[in-house]
């Protein structure tokens, strides 16, 4: 059966250690209810665009975001449908990482359901989510030199056979979850099971292998933009790994995911403002509306609120109806207010 090898270094024991701190932060902080939609749909947008720019796709992110909205862009018919089919992984790994049916664990037939979503109406319909039949290389799209070849085509279904059935297997009081994740990852691409879109496969698969084993953090990250900001930096990770050492490219993971999550929890406690407000609302979370969610960005920008801004932050919303949402605010902790009437200003606490 298949075995990775690899060794605990002490980086990969320092990236872990930063992983699961910031983990408990994110998923303990006072008013990441109040955020969740917000940072998963720019998560969102985030793993689509650059998980499918690091493949040559050619949108922006915004454009990306205006796809992912149904707004018509101008643009290679590929790079829509790429980016249209990335956001379908992403419901399918959200839906698998619900589903108890499945009993969290990943099969082959999982495996080909990503890769025919990835690459709907890009490859010819026989080859979505079919092992290819013939042998493919790698090559360097600069000078043309070839940097990988991979497993013979003969041998690819006893590859995933024996690698699915390793997955299966691998515990995760054995194995951490995220190792696990970098491990999936590395052997996906190594085995290049089908004749296009198998980097978008591994990053999608080793995705789900965090949401099944409690690894999602609210599905707030991207590795994808880490990956995709020092492209060479990743593929050279990859190559690294080419002896069947999975170390160094373990450690590039793991230290990925660490950056990642340290950004996102630089920004859930800036949004927190307060980090004692969970315990001084005696432990409860602090649930806000859209509006007050609003309301709190602008005052973190600006320092305050003031009633003349009113009108500007909230143009069709009533005065009375905005005084309500920041007494809610007051009331709740959250900010407070000097001064009276017209001259009142409202700031954090």
């Amino acid at each position: 059966m298949y075995s990775p090898k690899y060794s605990i270094t002490n980086k990969i024991l320092k990236n872990i250690g930063v992983i699961e701190a910031c983990r408990e932060v994110i998923i303990n902080a006072p008013l990441v209810p109040a955020y969740e939609k917000k940072f998963r749909e720019e998560a969102i947008i985030r793993t689509v665009h650059h998980g499918t720019h690091i493949e040559g796709n050619e949108l922006n992110m915004t454009e990306a975001a205006q796809v992912l909205k149904g707004n018509p862009v101008t643009a290679r018919d590929r790079d829509i449908q790429e980016v249209m089919n990335y956001r379908n992984v992403l419901n399918y790994l959200d839906y698998m990482g619900k589903d108890d049916e499945s009993k969290g664990i990943i099969t082959e037939d999982i495996i080909k359901k990503i890769h025919s979503l990835t690459v709907e109406k890009i490859m010819p319909s026989d080859q979505c989510g079919a092992f290819r039949k013939t042998q493919v290389v790698v090559k360097n799209s600069l000078t043309g030199e070839i940097t990988f070849r991979p497993p013979p085509a003969i041998e690819i279904p006893y590859l995933i056979s024996d690698f699915v059935e390793w997955l299966g297997k691998a515990d995760k009081d054995d194995i951490h979850s995220v190792l696990k994740a970098g491990i999936v990852h590395y052997e996906l691409v190594r085995i290049h099971p089908f004749v296009d879109g198998n980097g978008r496969l591994a990053r999608s698969v080793a995705t789900l292998v965090l949401f099944l084993e409690n690894y999602d953090i609210k599905k707030f990250f991207s590795l994808e933009e880490y990956f995709d900001r020092d492209a060479a930096h990743y593929y050279d990770s990859l190559r690294s790994a080419a002896d069947g050492e999975l170390t160094n490219w373990l450690e590039y993971f793991t230290e990925g995911l660490a950056i990642e999550l340290t950004r996102i929890k630089e920004k859930v406690q800036k949004m927190s403002t307060d980090l004692h407000l969970k315990q001084k609302l005696g432990g409860e979370q602090v649930f806000l509306s859209e509006r007050q969610i609003e309301i709190m960005e602008y005052i973190q920008r600006v320092g305050y609120l003031s009633n003349k801004a009113f009108i500007d932050l909230f143009p069709k919303i009533s005065e009375d109806t905005i005084l309500r949402d920041l007494h809610d605010l007051i009331k709740k902790g959250i900010i407070k207010k000097e001064g009276k009437t017209k001259a009142a200003k409202y700031l954090l606490r």
